[in-house]
């Protein structure tokens, strides 16, 4: 992990290929975003709910977190980062953010929002990650049969759309799924199966730039988008969440790895 952003880059559990996919490309450079593992986009998403908000994702990705807490046991590593009224001037509600990550034969984040504050805000949040695939155009992506989705990708009609069986990507995908179930990513190139498992979340994101968008951005290779897919854990859009003065919201996911028989 880096202290910039909170940002998990590896998680590589015993007999596998590493899980998460990192550019070659990516900056690594307090002003920029890192480019793969696990950004944490908050407190709002995109260009946010109003189209206009910057930096697009937020900025809990590119503000320093302090870490609180480190832990090991025999089987699992893990972290506790928080991050407090950061950037005041972009999100002028007080608010304490806490990132607890595990690391071992599973992979387990959980975002905690609180709002120490005397009036209701209103956010949004994803954890953004990478998964590391053989070749996204053999992927399929199990578990959103009849979700609910809005299409993103410039040019494209936003919907809602439905899913009609099993997600492949044949082309530029950036979708929002309404979606509360297991997504299992079935990798035959990489010969296994990536489960991701969410809580507190109503929406699942799905997203590779493919060929065309990919030349076009300088923290990524050329090809580098073939062995990735985005499978974000979030409340984005009609799902922000708002939170009343001294609660909190808890948000986050697992992912587990399996051998394909």
């Amino acid at each position: 992990m880096y202290h910039h952003g909170a940002h998990v880059i590896d998680w590589t559990p015993r007999g596998f290929d590493p899980v998460l996919w990192m550019s070659e490309k990516t900056y690594l450079d307090s002003e920029f975003a890192i480019r793969g593992g696990i950004p944490i986009c908050w407190p709002w998403f995109g260009a946010g709910r109003d189209g206009v908000s910057s930096p697009l994702h937020g900025f809990a990705r590119l503000a320093e977190w302090r870490l609180v807490r480190s832990h090991h046991t025999d089987d699992a590593v893990g972290a506790t980062y928080i991050l407090i009224d950061s950037n005041l001037d972009k999100f002028d509600s007080p608010y304490r953010l806490t990132y607890h990550v595990s690391f071992g034969t599973e992979f387990s984040a959980t975002l905690t929002v609180r709002n120490t504050g005397s009036r209701r805000f209103t956010f949004e949040g994803a954890l953004h990650t990478y998964l590391r695939v053989g070749d996204i155009r053999e992927v399929t992506l199990v578990g959103l049969d009849q979700a609910v989705y809005l299409d993103r990708v410039s040019g494209h009609e936003l919907g809602p759309h439905r899913q009609e069986g099993d997600v492949t990507i044949t082309d530029e995908t950036d979708r929002i799924y309404h979606s509360l179930g297991d997504i299992d990513v079935v990798d035959p190139r990489g010969g296994r199966r990536i489960t991701v498992s969410r809580t507190g979340s109503q929406d699942a994101v799905i997203w590779n730039p493919w060929m065309e968008k990919a030349a076009t951005m300088p923290d990524l290779g050329a090809d580098e988008w073939t062995q990735m897919v985005c499978v974000e854990t979030a409340n984005v859009a009609e799902h922000a969440v708002t939170l009343a003065p001294g609660k909190e919201h808890v948000m986050g996911f697992t992912l587990k790895v399996s051998t394909l028989s």
